[in-house]
């Protein structure tokens, strides 16, 4: 048996008795370093302490600051350390450095950048949740397909968001370090950094998320004059001062939108439906025109709904396919999944 939860619902079941530890064989705390450094430490060892001493303990993290290193010593016996190699660096990620003035200046210069680069898939870093929204809604307004990730986002949302992204329907997430840790994201074409990270390990963390596996990724930060202290310390990290280039001159002024969209059918998994199902349905049409297989994007099966990506010129008409036709002899009912700001 699997338990997998977050340090304060842990606790929370242990003191209510709904959860017995005293069997445990293995211990993992997934990004170490956030867990020990964001309030959890009371939770973890509370959490440790209703582990048997025999048990096996692995810490995992991208980044490791010195200052959890004895926190965490005193969970472990006799540790052992091991570190992957970084799979990419400076030849994959291209980091570009840009001053403004002052905070009203930020969101100009971020959608000249979004406007310049046009990524597919990116990133935008703020440093408080109330930002997030505000940052995604200004956004929005100005015709991006941009959403808010924060931790104050539920479950559904937060996954709907997740597969959207995913997909190719929606092309900027707006996050914090904490809602952004763990995302699982294949490719990721650029990371913008709104304002320089607090802690400045997680700089790298952020930069990192771009430019992976193989692939070639852009990072770009926008750095006012209050903020000369914290990139001094950047600086000192990076082992080199950062170059500070102008901002982009004006080209395409036009936002883009994603190329993909995404439908949601009302049956899943319970319901038996499997990613051939949609495409099969899709493409033979039934009752109504079917698209073309090179139209259709990802598929993602959850236990009760699923997910489709198609071309976004056809989602009209796939919309109305789904809605005519059946998967496993049923009815199902699908809609077009849409943006806050309903685009």
């Amino acid at each position: 048996m699997v338990v997998v939860g977050t340090p304060g619902r842990l606790e929370a079941h242990l003191r209510k008795g709904s959860l017995d530890l005293n069997a445990l064989r293995v211990l993992v705390l997934d990004e170490a370093d956030r867990m020990l450094d964001m309030g959890f430490q009371e939770a973890l060892e509370t959490i440790v302490a209703a582990t048997p001493r025999s048990r096996q303990t692995l810490l995992f993290s991208a980044t490791y600051a010195d200052a959890v290193r004895p926190v965490a010593e005193r969970m472990l016996r006799d540790p052992v350390s091991l570190s992957v190699p970084e799979t990419h660096g400076r030849e994959s990620i291209h980091q570009h450095f840009h001053r403004v003035a002052d905070d009203a200046e930020r969101l100009p210069a971020l959608m000249r950048l979004l406007r310049h680069y046009r990524p597919r898939s990116s990133i935008v870093f703020c440093n408080t949740r109330q930002e997030t929204e505000s940052v995604a809604q200004a956004l929005a307004q100005g015709g991006f397909s941009a959403e808010a990730l924060h931790g104050e986002r539920d479950q559904r949302e937060r996954d709907r968001l997740l597969i959207r992204f995913a997909q190719g329907s929606l092309s900027i997430l707006v996050a914090t370090d904490v809602a952004a840790r763990g995302l699982d994201i294949d490719a990721l074409d650029a990371v913008f950094n709104y304002q320089l990270a607090r802690e400045l390990e997680s700089h790298v963390h952020r930069v990192g998320r771009t430019g992976r596996a193989g692939e070639q990724g852009t990072a770009c930060t926008l750095v006012s004059e209050r903020e000369t202290y914290r990139l001094e310390r950047l600086a000192a990290l990076l082992a080199e001062p950062p170059e500070f280039e102008p901002l982009p001159a004006g080209g395409d002024e036009t936002p883009f939108q994603p190329a993909m969209a995404t439908l949601e059918i009302d049956a899943g998994k319970q319901q038996k439906i499997r990613p051939g199902d949609i495409l099969g349905a899709l493409t033979r049409g039934g009752d109504a025109e079917g698209i073309e297989g090179s139209q259709v994007g990802k598929i993602k099966v959850t236990d009760r709904a699923a997910f489709v990506a198609v071309e976004r010129e056809v989602a009209r008409q796939a919309l109305a396919v789904l809605n005519a036709g059946k998967l496993k002899g049923r009815r199902c009912r699908a809609r077009l999944v849409v943006d806050a700001d309903g685009r």
